[in-house]
C-alpha cells in the first residue's frame, strides 16, 4: 500500500504525558517544521488521540496514533512503541491504567525521598504536570528546574533522577513479551523504542530478542539520538535477521528535552509495513492524501 508521505517522525509526546505542548500545538509545530506525517506516542495512554486527529486534519498532515508502553526486563526498563492498535481493547486499557497508577505513586515516593535533601514538594510536581494523565520523572525534573535546583531536565536525570542516585523507586510494568502479545491482540504493531537504553546500553540480549520475535515483535527504532552510530549498525543486522521494521524518530517532548522534531525520520516503506500489519485503527490521512482504503476507526 503506497503512502505519499516523505517526512515521517513516529515518536513524539504531548502534554497528555510528559511533553510540554498540547496535541494541537505539537501537530501545528510538526507541520511548520515540514513534517507530513507524525506519530503521537504518549506514555501509557491514548487520551491525546482525538485532539491530535482534529489538529492533523486542519494542518494537512498524516497522523499515526500510538503509545509508548512501559515494560520491564531482567536488566531494567524497556519502552515499547505500539502503533495503530484498538484503543478500546479491554486488556490493554486495563494494563495501561495499572501502569499509570503505579508510576504516579512511584513518583510520589521519589519526591518524598528528594524532599529530605532538596526543597521540592509533591505540590510542585503537580503544578508542572498540568493536564498530564501519566505523572512521572519528567514532571519531577520540571519541578526541580522551577525550584532552581538544576538547570534543565537533562541535568535532573543525570543527577537526582538517575537510578544510581539513591532516589529511584521501582514501578509496575509488564514483561516485554507480554506487552508485545497484548499489542498484537489489540491489532497494533509493537516496536522497541531507543534500544540502546536497554540492558545498560547493550540492547536486548539474544534470548530476549528471540522471545520477542516469536511473540510478534514488529520492529526496532534504529534512528534515534540515544542509539550511537555503531549500535545502529548492529540494530540493522538484528532487524535483517528477524525481518523487522526499522523506524526513526525524534522522541520529541517540546521544551522538556533537546530533541528536535524531524531530527530522525522513518523511511516511507517502513511506515507502509506498519500500516499493512495493523488491524486496530488506520493511519489518518488528510483529505488531500486520502488514497488508503478505509478501515473502521
Amino acid at each position: 500500500m503506497a503512502l505519499s508521505f516523505t517526512r515521517i517522525d513516529l515518536h513524539t509526546h504531548s502534554r497528555v504525558s510528559d511533553g510540554t505542548q498540547s496535541p494541537t500545538e505539537l501537530i501545528d509545530e510538526a507541520a511548520a517544521t515540514g513534517l507530513d506525517c507524525l506519530g503521537l506516542t504518549d506514555h501509557d495512554n491514548t487520551d491525546g488521540w482525538d485532539e491530535a486527529a482534529c489538529a492533523a486534519e486542519q494542518a494537512g498532515i498524516g497522523l499515526v496514533r500510538g503509545m509508548e508502553l512501559s515494560t520491564i526486563t531482567r536488566s531494567g526498563s524497556m519502552h515499547m512503541l505500539a502503533y495503530l492498535f484498538d484503543p478500546t481493547n479491554r486488556a490493554l486499557t486495563e494494563l495501561t491504567a495499572e501502569i499509570r497508577d503505579s508510576r504516579e505513586h512511584r513518583a510520589e515516593r521519589i519526591v518524598a525521598r528528594l524532599a529530605k535533601d532538596f526543597p521540592v514538594t509533591w505540590a510542585d510536581v503537580l503544578a508542572q504536570s498540568g493536564e498530564a494523565k501519566a505523572i512521572g520523572r519528567p514532571h519531577i525534573a520540571d519541578a526541580l528546574v522551577e525550584r532552581g535546583i538544576v538547570a534543565d531536565r537533562t541535568q535532573a536525570f543525570d543527577r537526582m533522577l538517575h537510578p544510581r542516585a539513591g532516589y529511584y523507586e521501582p514501578y509496575f510494568a509488564p514483561d516485554p513479551v507480554e506487552a508485545i502479545t497484548m499489542i498484537r491482540e489489540a491489532g497494533g504493531v509493537p516496536v522497541v523504542a531507543h534500544p540502546a537504553t536497554v540492558g545498560r546500553g547493550a540492547g536486548p540480549d539474544d534470548d530476549l530478542m528471540h522471545r520477542m520475535a516469536d511473540a510478534g515483535l514488529g520492529g526496532l527504532e534504529v534512528w534515534h539520538r540515544l542509539n550511537p552510530p555503531e549500535f545502529r549498525a548492529h540494530l540493522m543486522q538484528v532487524a535483517r535477521t528477524y525481518d523487522l521494521i526499522v523506524t526513526g524518530s525524534s522522541d520529541y517532548h517540546g521544551a522538556g528535552k533537546p530533541n528536535r522534531l524531524g531530527e530522525n525520520l522513518t523511511p516511507p516503506d517502513q511506515l507502509e509495513r506498519i500500516v499493512e500489519q495493523a488491524t486496530g485503527v488506520p493511519v489518518l490521512l488528510p483529505q488531500r492524501r486520502a488514497t488508503q482504503p478505509s478501515k473502521s476507526s
